[in-house]
């Protein structure tokens, strides 16, 4: 069970979240596999915008996954075209 959540709010226009969509189909398996603490990560897509919620074992791991290559190298490049203004990133922690 996840102890604490990423959630980044992304906006997007309509026309181009399928694109955005695409992205995050790509790295889901790799940040599941590949980012220590991973444990969920889920596509919420609403009329105002999309936001992902990744799943970690401690908020010590999401601000990890922040600096990681697979963040900064693929998802943000891949997503930085699609961005009609800046992420909204933020961390939540569970008890």
């Amino acid at each position: 069970m996840a102890k604490a959540y990423l959630q980044i709010t992304l906006k997007i226009n309509a026309s181009e979240r399928e694109a955005a969509t695409k992205v995050y189909t790509t790295y889901k398996q790799p940040f599941l596999s590949g980012i220590s603490g991973a444990v969920s990560k889920e596509l919420l897509v609403r009329d105002e915008d999309v936001q992902v919620l990744h799943g970690f074992n401690s908020d010590a791991d999401a601000k990890a996954y922040l600096k990681s290559d697979l963040f900064n190298n693929d998802v943000v490049v891949g997503l930085k075209d699609l961005l009609q203004a800046d992420p909204e990133i933020r961390i939540y922690s569970t008890s």
